[in-house]
């Protein structure tokens, strides 16, 4: 067994427990550090008596230099997510995305950590019409939580420069899956989408439906989170992590329907502030590190809703 010891910054959170899931099953020693605000024990059930868990917030900088210590590698996955609350809440947003992203940062540098990979987003591109998205656009933000993204990867690229810390930004696109929370106010589609129809409701879409989006299935993202931890080209660079398609929220819809079966008609409502209307990733930087996306958008779905079946007992 490998005696390197990975860090998990929301470890109990919906990416975090997939990606501390593989680390255990592949044998290394990981700590997990999860303010369980929106992580949950039950993302670790399983897996707890082999972790070691700190609970504790990425803001403060006592507790993010204590589960630092000894650290080899750093994912970090810890953020307040989504556009709408970062609109509706921006101070917040930047206390944990900002504060806390540069927290982790310091107290890495200053145990010696070998690299931290970081989750970044695609909401950094904002709205240019450009598709795909390439790493080299300026990016254009257009929210708070957009914004905090972008300013905690610059943060990386300055600590890598001025300290010497390896980092790599990894900018998700849409990402789903097992153990995504459908109840929160700010809950992604996927788990809306899929909750209602097991339930027999009327899906929400804000919009007209048509917007698109690079649906990324999870495990596609844990397997990107390794390889950046290890190639030796990653260092100092940014890279989407995607499957370089899109769908558009109605194509979704018609999908779920066909594996859960139903004819509910969704419910419109006006679109959000700070939504981008499309976003498809090129993948072919990441591609180059030996990144594929292994489970395509049509397999996962159908994996997530066994997910969410098995869960609601139907």
């Amino acid at each position: 067994m490998s005696k390197r010891l990975y860090l998990v910054t929301g470890g109990a959170g919906f990416i975090g427990s997939h990606l501390t899931a593989r680390l255990i099953r592949e044998g290394f020693r990981v700590r997990v550090l999860d303010n369980f605000s929106s992580g949950k024990d039950e993302n670790l059930a399983g897996i707890t008596e082999r972790l070691e868990v700190v609970r504790g917030d990425i803001r403060d900088a006592a507790v993010v230099r204590s589960a630092m210590r000894g650290v080899d590698i750093v994912f970090h996955e810890a953020a307040l997510g989504s556009v709408p609350r970062s609109v509706a809440d921006p101070v917040t947003t930047h206390e944990t995305n900002v504060t806390g992203a540069l927290n982790v940062l310091l107290a890495a540098r200053d145990a010696g950590v070998r690299r931290l990979v970081y989750a970044s987003s695609s909401s950094v591109y904002g709205e240019t019409p450009v598709l795909p998205k390439t790493e080299d656009m300026a990016p254009q933000p257009l929210s708070p939580y957009a914004l905090s993204k972008l300013v905690a990867e610059q943060y990386l690229s300055v600590f890598q420069r001025v300290y010497g810390l390896e980092s790599v930004s990894l900018r998700y696109f849409n990402i789903f899956g097992p153990r995504q929370d459908p109840e929160s106010e700010y809950a992604a589609v996927i788990p809306r989408f899929v909750t209602a129809l097991i339930e027999g409701r009327r899906p929400t879409i804000y919009g007209d439906g048509l917007q698109s989006r690079d649906f990324t299935y999870v495990e596609n993202v844990v397997e990107a989170n390794l390889i950046a931890s290890e190639a030796g080209g990653a260092p100092g660079r940014v890279f989407n992590v995607a499957c370089g398609g899109r769908y558009t929220l109605l194509e979704v819809l018609e999908n779920l329907k066909r594996i859960i079966g139903g004819v509910v008609e969704p419910v419109y409502e006006p679109a959000r502030a700070g939504d981008v209307r499309d976003s498809q990733a090129s993948i072919e930087e990441i591609a180059s590190l030996g990144y594929k996306a292994s489970t395509s958008f049509e397999e996962g779905l159908a994996q997530t809703v066994a997910w969410y079946r098995n869960k609601q007992g139907g």
